[in-house]
């Protein structure tokens, strides 16, 4: 199929467009109704009158933004019109959802009047939270947006002037530091003179660009002091004297050119006259002034980005305005000022120097990514974007008095985590506890890449102290390759450790009665799974990490035989996180034991309670089955009720019922309606499942058909923290098993030292 068909088809499949508007809140019985209109409403109306400001609290106000246009300069198709750019402006609606979960409405305005579109816009204050100029022609755009800000007392972006340019400046700032270069040494040319390359124009003079080496060329050629044909007050800005006439004068020696003007302008003889290391950034689309691949040919030395998405660098405006707006609507800022921009810009090109996750690796199609030439700035579905430049924005806007509400940086970035999925959340609640007190951590497969990453994020976050094992240069070298330090990241090798004698002692006295010889304990000891279960037996580390490179029950032997499962515990079991947009629940077991009797079932339940506690969840445990409350009567079913019963005996104030199925369980209205006797009466955020395979079958259709999100395996039921890693599991993977082992190893050094004070 054809891009166009493809194109079409994708828009045109139902229901048709890109938006659609769901409700917030219940609508379903008439007491709903009563709330949400007649004569409920009138509270919050009332409420609003008296205080303008509980509009943010009582409406979703403070979470829209109008996309406005009047189609006079759309994309590369020019002035269509405003029904013709519609789709433009639903897919910028659609972005502003994706990416920052802010709710916004396009608005086509069938006018060429500038008073029109200005007064038309100011009598929306009351219905949004900030306003997306959108495809508005220069030199229009420039009154309109002036005109805006200065009436109205919520943010106005033009993103076709201020995007662009925060995300090339963000480049720019990269480039120019590979490059050995200073933003206020270096000569810049422009081609275009539009409302983007004057705002960008504009904005690089903010971050310390020279403004008397920047050249602005337009159809008429080089801006020039004296110059009258073609020229605005805005061009006016950037007409210097200089003898350069047309845009391949201005090229010869030049250090920056910046392309937002026309496909094809730019020529391989013009990129070769520039100067040594040249910055090329080709901008206009689809199709941009010189190709990557032609810029590149005229000069291999040259750093180049363009607006495409099949090359390296591009400069894609959806790193920018998404955030901008997040952080300004969430401090509720009267406008977008130049220190937000700055922010954002700087908050990119520090990001664009951190290890880039799996994720965004495989959604692009690559096998490394990584701070260079080719990796400028980071790549428009990277999470991070928005957990590192919205906090920027949110504080520049607060340190630059534009801010009507102030935040607790620490607490907002929390709530940002929380925008990106229910898992983060729960998993940032692990990390805080984990940061208090990080515990040392050995990771049994330290010669992999993915370990080697995971360490540094570890000690950059705070989270844990890593111990890598593996041949230490190879090590160190893997590391230097992917441009990571390893300070604060020990090593040690297996074959070469004065440690081995003493553990291989110690994998014979526990397994010599299981037919393990002196000389086989010795060669298990220098097997990394072995020695670092040793190790956390032992003492020497309070927690493992393995099973990357291994199918599950392989990497769990040699914890399962070394470090042992807890005292008065008969089994371990694997624990998914599983979470959807609006719900948390833990799946048990998913992993480990394949039957279970009652005892089993009970200590699985239990256990998965415990872990539900360390992500500050109170858990309502629900044991599935096929059968609700004796409704079938079947051994199967009669197992998992006698589960219940012992859970009750052990652990009386744990909120706990069973049999039951699943929809049961999660759904509370058909819970105390039909089963009014149930000892739940809210819906269960701790599932229990009564074999492996529906457990595994379970989580495994929930994150492929039901999207949500799983965290896991987390291996309970262990006498130390150990956690065993799925094969294919990423960076992140590792990052959050280690966290919350971390929190196990917290919880059990407090035990110990409770004993040890009850002893003494």
């Amino acid at each position: 199929m054809s891009i166009r068909k493809e194109t079409l088809a994708y828009h045109a499949a139902k229901p048709a467009g890109k938006l659609e508007i769901n409700p917030t809140k219940p609508c379903s019985t008439q007491h709903d109704l009563a709330l949400a209109y007649t004569p409920g409403v009138a509270e919050p109306c009332l409420e609003i009158q008296r205080d303008p400001d509980a509009s943010y609290l009582y409406t979703a106000r403070g979470n829209l933004v109008a996309v406005v246009t009047n189609g006079t300069a759309v994309l590369g198709l020019g002035d269509i019109g405003p029904l013709a750019a519609k789709p433009v402006m639903e897919g910028k609606a659609l972005l502003f959802k994706r990416f920052a979960d802010i709710d916004a409405i396009d608005i086509e305005l069938a006018t060429h009047d500038t008073d029109e579109i200005i007064r038309t816009v100011e009598l929306m204050e009351p219905s949004f939270g900030g306003i997306n100029l959108e495809d508005i022609k220069a030199p229009e755009c420039f009154i309109i947006e002036q005109a805006l800000r200065a009436k109205m007392n919520i943010p106005v972006f033009h993103d076709d002037q201020h995007g662009t340019a925060i995300i090339s400046g963000a480049a720019l700032l990269n480039a120019l530091d590979l490059a050995g270069k200073k933003i206020g040494d270096v000569r810049v040319v422009f081609s275009g003179a539009g409302a983007a390359a004057i705002a960008t124009a504009r904005f690089y003079v903010e971050l310390g660009a020279d403004k008397k080496k920047i050249l602005i060329v337009d159809s008429k050629g080089v801006v020039y002091a004296g110059r009258s044909e073609g020229m605005n007050p805005w061009k006016a800005e950037f007409a210097y004297e200089t003898e350069a006439r047309s845009l391949a004068d201005a090229m010869v020696g030049a250090d920056v050119f910046v392309g937002l003007s026309q496909a094809g302008v730019l020529s391989k003889e013009m990129v070769r006259t520039m100067a040594e290391r040249p910055i090329v950034f080709a901008l206009a689309n689809p199709d941009p002034e010189i190709s990557y691949p032609d810029a590149k040919e005229a000069r291999s030395d040259a750093l180049v980005a363009t607006g495409r998405s099949d090359f390296p660098n591009q400069v894609n405006n959806v790193l920018g305005f998404p955030f901008l707006f997040r952080a300004a609507l969430d401090v509720r800022a009267t406008s977008i000022n130049e220190e937000m921009k700055i922010a954002a810009a700087h908050a990119l090109a520090e990001l664009a120097r951190e290890d880039v996750p799996d994720s965004v690796v495989r959604a692009y199609g690559e096998e490394r990514i990584s701070f260079g030439d080719e990796y400028l700035i980071p790549k428009p579905f990277d999470p991070r974007v928005m957990l590192w430049v919205t906090p920027a924005v949110a504080k520049a806007a607060m340190d630059s008095g534009v801010a009507r509400v102030l935040l607790d940086l620490d607490q907002y970035r929390d709530e940002l985590e929380a925008r990106l999925g229910k898992s983060r959340e729960m998993m940032r609640i692990v990390f805080n506890k984990a940061r208090k007190n990080p515990k040392r951590v050995v990771l049994a497969e330290g010669t992999t890449d993915k370990v080697i990453r995971a360490a540094h994020l570890l000690v950059e976050e705070g989270i844990a102290q890593p111990l890598l094992l593996g041949d230490e240069a190879k090590v160190r070298a893997l590391a230097a390759k992917l441009q990571l330090d390893m300070v604060g990241v020990e090593v040690e090798d297996p074959e070469k450790s004065p440690r081995v004698e003493r553990y291989a002692e110690r994998i014979y006295e526990l397994r010599c009665r299981r037919g393990v010889t002196h000389h086989e304990a010795h060669v298990l000891a220098r097997d990394p799974n072995y020695y670092a279960a040793a190790m956390v037996e032992m003492g020497d580390a309070d927690a493992m990490i393995s099973g990357l490179n291994f199918h599950y029950p392989d990497g769990l032997r040699a914890p399962l035989q070394l470090i042992r499962t807890a005292p008065n515990c008969r089994i371990a079991a694997g624990v998914y996180l599983v979470t959807t947009r609006h719900r948390v629940v833990f799946f048990a077991d998913c992993t480990v034991n394949a039957e279970m009797d009652p005892d089993k079932l009970a200590e699985v339940a239990m256990l998965t309670a415990r872990l539900a506690r360390d992500f500050d969840v109170e858990p309502r445990v629900a044991l599935l089955t096929f059968s609700n409350f004796g409704s079938t009567r079947h051994p199967r079913a009669e197992r998992v009720r006698q589960a219940v019963e012992i859970i009750r005996r052990r652990e009386p104030e744990l909120v706990v019922d069973g049999e039951m199925q699943a929809n049961v369980a999660l759904n509370p209205e058909l819970l105390n309606s039909v089963y009014p006797c149930n000892l739940l009466r809210q819906e269960a955020n701790v599932l229990i499942f009564p074999n492996l395979e529906s457990g595994n079958i379970a989580y495994k259709l929930m994150q492929r058909l039901g999207n949500a999100e799983v965290v896991g395996p987390i291996l309970v039921g262990m006498a130390k923290p150990v956690h065993i890693l799925q094969r294919g599991d990423e960076v992140k993977d590792i990052v959050n098993l280690t966290a919350i082992a971390v929190v196990e190893a917290q919880k059990l050094a407090a035990e110990e030292s409770r004993k040890a004070l009850e002893w003494s």
